[in-house]
């Protein structure tokens, strides 16, 4: 059985234990050490989030080493507290709430995909607050402060010379932390692939304003798995840093291993946008049965995306799927349980009164767990609960800001612990053994994780105005054959979403009842409803009709929106009557109004502006916007 030990800080004088130092960057020849900023800019595996700790730096850092690693005779760590207050003094303002820290991560190569116990140890002089461990594609394993010794642990640790010889060690005087986390290490097809990437290593990061590791040990183990599969609401999702978790997109799946113990390992493969159909068609089934063994347990949390398909109707397309996957389950000793959609935080206009958008897929998960005798984790109603009780401005703070169906790691945590406690109602009385173990693996979690400061999503400092996403690619130019073609309204978006660099979207927020999220067009759209960019005049019935040919007046509209968030428009432009007013539709007369005083379209009146465009009329009017 494998087995490695990391001593951090200083040589371990030990040929079985593993020494390592600061300067000890993680490469694939080595296989192990940390992942900076410096070492993921040089290797193509490490910017898989997937693949990684799932910790990325906002775009505008890209090019900067935040991630400066330091070590004493106790370990390695990183002045997080400090790297951040270097970073606002250059920025000339702190940023805005909560405050932001630096993540540790170190990686190790095992030899194969399974279970792992993972312990950590933290030497530390001071008490540490409010400190994270995350493991593998951000899978939260502790929370908490770190302000006495363990029992076990008290006398126990030594620095100095490694373990070369016992003159050269002494006991160490201060704070003792050990923690020891169950992690999967499993193959994955990471988001924005269609193929199945082998992983084996697995990911320790540590977050803190001082982030330290002094001792790593990792054993291979034998137990259970509990798999996942779902959509964006469970998914294991990254996280831009400097983090803060007000404002990083979380779904529970990653934050239900803080509610269960040791006996049991959480694998995760639910992703963005995925339905009962595409789970299966898109490859990430395949995976779950590659690996599930016989006495293993399996998750299923769908509703977001199907209910947007008519073959996925709840009580049609849906309700077969999920009968498939209990009966495939069964038969491979897999123990199935269905999780209700976790409710959204909607509310309805005209009375104020909640809107459950769900119902029917919540309905049908109940009704099939007592036909078929699965149990049923109703995460709906009690996250709907939730809701209800705190009402739309206070449930707010549990999700991504402007978003009322992705949760943030607060909400996720808090639901995580929903169906933590779900499990110990459905299962903790039934006569299945195994049932019953997983209803004794649930513990109580850390304690509430609530947000205490202001939740503001982070804002690019001035200096790195200039810093483009480099997730925005061409304008489509490359694809010359295309140019004639007509553009449709999804691609409009793309192409002035890439224009006016806008921040790009991985999750989609259900706005529009025609736009599903695993389309490819779904990000563009949320991103173009957040900043603005479509005017409700484009929508009917809650519908925008993404693959709809464009029209030049919707491609202005599109564009003026963009065009105002990177300069001003003077107010009176929007009000003067131009030689188009009586030739668009009433909504559209201050856009193209604009649009003429931006030079968009020429102020002649000769532009036709019902009429659909090309896609290479679309990037010539996005190169004349001088953003």
């Amino acid at each position: 059985m494998f087995y490695r030990r990391f001593l951090f800080g200083q040589d371990s004088g030990n040929a079985d234990v593993t020494s390592v130092r600061a300067g000890d960057l993680y490469c694939s020849d080595k296989g192990y050490g940390f992942v900076t900023e410096k070492n993921r800019r040089e290797q193509e595996p490490l910017k898989i989030s997937e693949l990684n700790a799932a910790f990325d730096t906002m775009y505008w850092y890209r090019d900067e080493d935040l991630s400066h690693i330091e070590e004493d005779c106790t370990g390695c760590f990183l002045e997080s507290k400090r790297k951040i207050a270097c970073l606002e003094d250059a920025a000339g303002e702190k940023f805005s709430g909560e405050h932001r820290r630096i993540p540790l991560s170190f990686k190790i190569d095992v030899p194969k995909q399974g279970n792992y116990k993972v312990t950590v140890a933290i030497y530390t002089m001071e008490p540490m607050e409010d400190v994270l461990i995350f493991t593998g594609r951000r899978r939260l394993g502790f929370r908490g402060e770190i302000k006495e010794s363990s029992q076990l642990d008290r006398a126990k640790a030594t620095v100095g010379n490694g373990m070369a010889k016992d003159q050269d060690r002494e006991e160490f005087k201060g704070i003792v932390f050990r923690h020891t986390m169950t992690v999967n290490v499993c193959d994955i097809v990471p988001r924005g692939h269609t193929n199945r990437f082998e992983d084996k290593s697995l990911d320790i990061t540590i977050l803190a304003d001082r982030p330290k590791i002094s001792e790593i040990m990792v054993e291979e183990i034998s137990c259970p798995t509990l798999y996942i599969a779902g959509d964006s609401t469970v998914t294991d999702q990254s996280a831009d840093y400097p983090y803060a978790p007000g404002t990083s997109y979380s779904g529970w799946g990653q934050m239900i291993s803080a509610y269960l113990k040791g006996e049991l390992a959480v694998s995760n493969h639910a992703h963005s946008g995925l339905t009962t159909a595409s789970f299966r068609e898109e490859g990430h089934y395949e995976i779950l049965c590659d690996f599930a063994a016989k006495g293993d347990f399996c998750f299923f949390q769908f509703g977001h995306n199907d209910q947007k398909l008519d073959e996925l109707k709840a009580w049609g397309g849906y309700r077969e799927n999920l009968l498939r996957y209990l009966k495939e389950c069964r038969e491979r000793g897999i123990f199935p349980l269905i999780v209700t959609p976790i409710a959204r935080n909607t509310w309805k206009g005209n009375d104020g009164s909640y809107n459950d958008l769900l119902e029917e897929y919540a309905q049908v998960c109940l009704e099939v767990g007592e036909q078929e005798n699965v149990p049923v984790v109703d995460l709906h109603r009690r996250s709907m609960e939730f809701v209800v009780k705190n009402g739309l401005e206070a449930s707010k703070a549990y999700f991504f800001p402007g978003d009322y169906t992705h949760s943030n790691d607060y909400g996720a945590y808090y639901m995580a612990g929903i169906v933590a406690d779900e499990v110990v109602r459905v299962c903790g009385g039934r006569k299945e053994p195994a049932y019953h173990f997983l209803a004794e693996c649930v513990t109580e979690g850390f304690g509430a994780w609530e947000p205490k400061e202001d939740i503001v999503p982070p804002v690019k400092p001035a200096i790195y105005e200039n810093v483009a996403n480099p997730e925005e690619g061409a304008l489509l130019l490359e694809d010359v054959d295309r140019l004639s073609e007509p553009a449709d309204r999804a691609s409009a978006l793309d192409m002035i979403i890439k224009t006016v660099r806008f921040f790009p979207t991985n999750v989609y927020n259900d706005m529009f009842t025609d736009v599903v999220g695993h389309e490819w067009y779904a990000g563009c759209v949320e991103c173009a409803y957040q900043n603005g960019m479509i005017d409700k005049g484009l929508v009917e019935d809650h519908k925008f009709f993404p693959l709809q040919s464009v029209t030049l007046e919707e491609f202005l509209i599109f564009a003026v929106n963009g065009y105002k968030s990177r300069r001003t428009i003077p107010q009176e432009v929007w009000e003067m009557p131009c030689v188009y007013d009586e030739r668009c539709r009433e909504f559209a007369k201050p856009y193209i109004r604009a649009a003429c005083h931006i030079g968009l379209i020429q102020d002649d009146g000769g532009a036709a502006l019902d009429r659909v465009l090309t896609r290479g009329e679309a990037v010539a009017i996005c190169r004349s916007m001088n953003v």
